[in-house]
């Protein structure tokens, strides 16, 4: 089963349960967890091969992960906790997972707040991506990552997520990113139906106004889907909770309590 931290409230009943992206772990929510732990119960988790929790034995042969592998391990934490419904907040590619996760059990999906989300890769994206794929075997994994970290968050301001991430993936194994990254080749088909259905759970987009990888698709996404919102931060890139955590914070619990 993945690492997990819970913060358990004195009276509180409902769940916010928060997943980060490649190459991350839990530790990049350390500025929300005193908020959300003040008015909600909180579960922190790694996804498999980041943070504490290590590659599983049948993962040592498995050489391909699946976006529904990645997702079941969410809903085992979930089940294990006998949590029914959660608030579900994510960052970057822990976006799609949360999506993915409320397209198989709508039920355990109380909303869905998606920071620096992924809906499109644009044409840049893909040719990232491509040369990606063809330099992964002979590239060390990390100049790879801090160069994908470099291209998606730019700027000065985005420094301290760059920094963030690429101290973070340094825990992985080659071979561990080698699988994850591997997982692009099924994020079209998959983003493609997830922009084309309007799922009926409450949605809040949170994007920075300088993640110009991501941000036009989202607004076209917003646009279409009843029941999505966006919030677009000034002067914030990519990693919207890192960059920006008050605000972040103060908006998306408002989110949450006005759903009550």
């Amino acid at each position: 089963m993945l690492n997990y931290t819970t913060y358990l409230h004195k009276t509180a009943t409902e769940w916010v349960t928060f997943v980060h992206g490649a190459g991350g772990s839990s530790s990049i929510w350390f500025k929300q967890i005193r908020s959300f732990g003040a008015q909600f119960n909180v579960l922190i988790l790694d996804l498999r091969g980041h943070g504490n929790s290590k590659p599983a034995l049948k993962d040592a042969f498995n050489k391909k992960y699946t976006f529904d592998s990645i997702t079941h391990d969410i809903v085992e934490v979930i089940d294990h906790l006998k949590i029914e419904s959660s608030h579900f907040v994510g960052i970057s590619l822990g976006t799609i997972l949360i999506r993915n996760l409320a397209e198989k059990h709508p039920k355990r999906v109380k909303s869905m707040i998606m920071g620096g989300a992924i809906m499109k890769l644009n044409v840049r994206s893909q040719i990232l991506i491509r040369l990606g794929v063809i330099f992964k075997s002979v590239v060390p994994y990390m100049l790879l990552y801090k160069f994908f970290a470099f291209i998606i968050m730019p700027r000065k301001n985005h420094k301290s997520s760059r920094l963030l991430f690429v101290n973070e993936a340094k825990k992985l194994y080659q071979k561990e990113f080698v699988r994850w990254f591997k997982l692009t080749s099924e994020i079209n088909p998959l983003l493609r139906f997830f922009r084309a259905k309007d799922i009926k759970i409450p949605t809040l987009y949170v994007m920075g106004e300088e993640d110009h990888l991501f941000l036009p698709s989202i607004k076209n996404v917003v646009s279409k889907h009843l029941q999505a919102t966006l919030l677009v931060i000034e002067n914030c890139g990519h990693v919207v909770n890192v960059e920006q955590p008050e605000l972040f914070n103060t908006r998306t619990i408002q989110f949450i309590k006005g759903l009550a």
